[in-house]
């Protein structure tokens, strides 16, 4: 049975994405398969693939704060189904995947057949997550859930100018590279800081950051910007 028409893999690593392209054709050898290398990059494919049938998201591509880019998707791309693939294997960190509404969590340690097997566990409506992830006591981070719904708020190119702020570009290069004007960018930035209730750089900043993964044993300190 084809269980999917279209599907895009989104990780910075071509060995892996070869590998997941090796394990989508095992359940959907005539699927056509999207790639993207970086956060902008997922932003732009996505758009044009608005009618996929599924993204397998790397966490820690370029451009990407922790869940990020799983927060843009869900929001803006609500009807496609999302599931991380990671090389993290702490339960914490797939349990936090949930609460932000991925559709599951893939280990990148799974032999081809689990990935298989996952994959095709959430095309049939299912949500897929690793057994000591559903063993794991685990609370949601009311404050980082907060922060992804005012990120949630944002529109595509709001967060893409975000996006490039958390890199430390400057009004300018955004505006050059967005090929717009250092006006249009402005605007942007106090729409940006409107939206999630902060009134600097360094504040946005830190509000996208706060969905890098955090360990229930360690939390992450914000890095200076």
């Amino acid at each position: 049975m084809q269980l999917a028409r279209k599907i895009i893999i989104a990780d910075d690593h071509p060995l892996f994405r070869t590998a997941l392209q090796q394990a989508v054709k095992q359940i959907a050898p005539n699927a056509e398969i999207q790639q993207a290398e970086s956060l902008p990059e997922l932003q732009s494919v996505v758009e044009v693939h608005s009618d996929a049938d599924l993204v397998l998201l790397d966490l820690n591509m370029p451009g990407a704060h922790g869940f990020s880019g799983l927060v843009f998707l869900r929001s803006h791309y609500p009807e496609v189904p999302v599931v991380v693939v990671s090389a993290c294997e702490e339960p914490a960190i797939m349990c936090q995947a949930i609460d932000h509404e991925a559709s599951g969590y893939i280990v990148k340690s799974s032999s081809l057949e689990q990935i298989s097997e996952a994959i095709a566990h959430v095309l049939q409506g299912q949500v897929y997550l690793p057994l000591k992830a559903r063993q794991h006591q685990h609370s949601p981070d009311v404050v980082a859930m907060d922060m992804a719904g005012k990120l949630a708020s944002l529109t595509p190119q709001q967060f893409r100018v975000l996006t490039m702020m958390a890199e430390g570009m400057l009004n300018k290069q955004i505006a050059y590279d967005l090929e717009v004007s250092e006006a249009t960018i402005k605007a942007h930035v106090t729409a940006i800081f409107r939206k999630l209730g902060v009134r600097t750089r360094t504040q946005a900043v830190i509000a996208v950051q706060s969905l890098d993964m955090q360990r229930d044993d360690l939390a992450s300190e914000p890095s200076e910007v």
